[in-house]
């Protein structure tokens, strides 16, 4: 229950509802208001069914590409502390980079907002860690996602209740906690590398 917790609490904070809440409003300020709930479920859905088929096709994507799992979770940790940091000290154009104008349709707010290289290679790393508890890392999974469609679905109330000064703090805080879930998954990836192997 703990790693399932764990794994749930990292995917929350990896998709970073309250830091893509800008980026939302950023993107959909264009779009007719009457469709902006509408896109935000359907680019939530998208990203729900890509992380879905990184959990259940990570496996096999890393042995056809003969990659090991200390890879994953080396390359993971990696990305994790980018995010962290340009979450600490974000660039004029977001977390993300710059966001094409118009209807927005998987790219950016689906893929990599939601469902971002971290998300995905921790996705391929519960598989790989143990490939025995489907249930639970889909469980883990599907709740995260759902917590952060809820915050993302009211990201005009979140918006309003919080202010920029709230978002932004917010923001900060869960660089912050992305950063020290970094280097804790750097070190076990480099442990587990450098364990030596049973005989």
């Amino acid at each position: 229950m703990d790693s399932i917790l764990a794994t749930f609490i990292t995917l929350v904070f990896v998709m970073d509802p309250l830091g893509n809440v800008p980026i939302f409003l950023s993107v959909l300020k264009d779009v007719d208001p009457r469709r902006r709930q509408w896109v935000i479920f359907r680019e939530l859905l998208i990203a729900l069914v890509v992380l879905l088929l990184f959990l259940f096709a990570g496996s096999a994507v890393l042995q056809v590409m003969g990659l090991r799992q200390e890879s994953v979770s080396i390359a993971g940790a990696i990305i994790l502390f980018l995010i962290g940091v340009r979450m600490i000290f974000p660039s004029p154009h977001g977390i993300m980079g710059d966001t094409p104008d118009g209807e927005p349709f998987i790219v950016p707010l689906a893929i990599p907002a939601v469902a971002g290289p971290s998300s995905l290679a921790i996705a391929m790393l519960m598989v790989t860690q143990d490939p025995d508890r489907m249930l639970d890392w889909t469980i883990a999974l599907v709740a995260a996602w759902a917590v952060v469609a809820v915050l993302l679905m009211a990201s005009p109330l979140l918006l309003r209740a919080l202010g920029n000064r709230g978002l932004i703090a917010m923001e900060r805080l869960m660089g912050m906690i992305l950063v020290i879930i970094s280097v804790q998954m750097f070190f076990d990836g480099v442990l587990a590398f450098l364990r030596p192997a049973p005989v």
